[in-house]
């Protein structure tokens, strides 16, 4: 008799990529000399992920598995909702566009990388398996492992980018995430300690939130698992390793932290303040506590990361503060506490991700000689509307989306999204510093938008051919931002607005 019931199909969007990983390795182990067939694994790995997500992903019955013998009213351990199935959505895109932008059928990865084809694509197909996972466990302990599980790979591809810099910024990364894990098992031993669970259960949560002193080991517990995942989602004041892991990476390997690695940090954040969304919460007192925090990072994130990026001249650097800055939006709508501010923090992050690939991918065309050298800078973009129209309309795309101007509607609705929870709360404070970094975040990207538009094509950047992965996750970037801007009622469904 099985301890734990088992449902593979619910289990298969963190299955695909981890096995893809597997069979990477033993390819790479057998036939040495296939080094082409890595990449079109990982791509296949991915893609049965996406295909295997509507299996029970949205039944709150049918999309629990690992469960006690109780059964499906018992004790599950893995739970499949939408909000989660749309992070496990942005983190297999993601990731996807992500190996196409590691050029399959170009020798881009190895010019890029340390290591070889084998050593990468199982790299970032394990941290896609933990960015996976992590919005579905409900167990402490696979819950710390999944968050490692998503971070850990992204350190190793940093190390290995063969460009100047690269080792600093695997350090910086290497000691965030030590440090983040140390605060992390801090808070979790806190959380078992005040509710004797180790399960994110809503019924313990209020058990202990109503006792005195327990419900100040749990106060306690929640502020040390913020402070470790603000370090995963380069919130402030635990966010000075983005730019310095960023710029000496890979585009392609930046592009990971700043979609599939976000996908993991606010699914954590998710698990962990959901129970506390709970109705036997409501009317509680205390909460405000958790909302101040929640919402002072949020602010301080967003502003900080768009007075900083408003001065840098490295595009790459650039999006590494646009990355701290828009990681405070995604966190602002959860200060609600309520299911829709989660619903409205995932749908940002949805169409943050796919304005931020489309950029990324741009950049990796627009310095694709010089990656991670420390040579990238915005004059590279002068007259590139006239030199490459195409190129330079899907860059305008991304970055009119992450402004929230037309005809990026989708970064607009977002905003609005984003916006509709704390104006319902009554947060005016919030409210007005929210809409004051709307008009800083304007200055931030219409600031390389101009650019773009004008003068010449310098001497030194001449047109260049644009290879087929590159191209390909160009034009899937682009179409998600197209869609989501024509058809913004999708994303509302998806993120289980609707």
């Amino acid at each position: 008799m099985s301890v734990v019931s088992f449902d593979w199909l619910v289990l298969a969007p963190a299955l695909a990529p981890i096995s893809g990983a597997l069979l990477v390795l033993v390819l790479d182990i057998l036939a040495s000399r296939a080094s082409g067939l890595h990449l079109p694994v990982g791509l296949v790995a991915l893609g049965a992920g996406i295909g295997a997500l509507p299996f029970g992903a949205f039944d709150s019955v049918t999309g629990r598995t690992l469960c006690l013998p109780a059964g499906p009213d018992g004790a599950c351990f893995y739970e499949g909702t939408a909000w989660g199935a749309t992070l496990q959505l942005i983190a297999l895109g993601a990731s996807l566009l992500v190996l196409l932008l590691l050029g399959p059928g170009t020798g881009h990865i190895s010019r890029a990388q340390r290591g070889g084809p084998a050593v990468t694509v199982a790299l970032v197909l394990t941290a896609t398996a933990g960015a996976v996972v992590v919005p579905a466990v409900r167990d402490l302990p696979s819950w710390l492992i999944a968050i490692e599980l998503a971070t850990l790979p992204a350190v190793a591809l940093v190390a290995l980018s063969r460009s100047p810099g690269a080792q600093r910024g695997a350090t910086a990364l290497l000691m965030t995430s030590l440090t983040s894990f140390g605060l992390l098992a801090v808070g979790l031993a806190l959380w078992v300690l005040a509710t004797g669970d180790a399960r994110f259960a809503p019924d313990t949560v209020a058990a202990a939130w109503a006792d005195a002193d327990h419900h100040r080991a749990l106060v306690m517990a929640v502020l040390f698992l913020l402070a470790g995942l603000g370090f995963k989602l380069s919130a402030v004041p635990f966010h000075t390793w983005t730019p310095q892991a960023f710029v000496p990476a890979d585009e392609a390997v930046a592009a990971l932290l700043a979609t599939t690695s976000k996908v993991a940090a606010l699914g954590a954040v998710v698990v962990v303040v959901r129970p506390f969304v709970a109705p036997a919460m409501d009317g509680e007192d205390g909460r405000g506590t958790i909302i101040v925090i929640l919402a002072v990072i949020a602010l301080a994130s967003m502003t900080l990361g768009n007075l900083v990026a408003l001065t840098a001249d490295d595009p790459v650097r650039l999006l590494a503060w646009s990355t701290i800055a828009q990681g405070g939006w995604v966190l602002l709508p959860m200060a609600v506490l309520g299911e829709g501010g989660i619903a409205a923090a995932v749908t940002y992050l949805l169409v943050y991700a796919a304005a931020t690939l489309t950029v990324f991918a741009v950049a990796a065309a627009a310095h694709s000689g010089t990656e991670g050298a420390g040579e990238r800078s915005l004059a590279a973009y002068r007259g590139m509307g006239r030199r490459q129209p195409l190129l330079a309309g899907a860059l305008g795309l991304g970055l009119l989306t992450l402004a929230g101007l037309p005809p990026g509607i989708a970064g607009l609705f977002a905003k609005i999204v984003a916006l509709r929870p704390i104006v319902g709360a009554g947060y005016w404070l919030v409210v007005a510093v929210a809409v004051v970094n709307v008009v800083i975040g304007l200055a931030v990207y219409l600031r390389w938008l101009l650019v773009l538009v004008s003068g010449g094509p310098p001497p030194e950047t001449p047109r260049q051919r644009l290879d087929p992965g590159l191209l390909a996750a160009l034009v899937l970037a682009t179409v998600v931002l197209v869609v989501a801007s024509v058809v913004p009622g999708l994303i509302l469904g998806l993120a289980g607005l609707a």
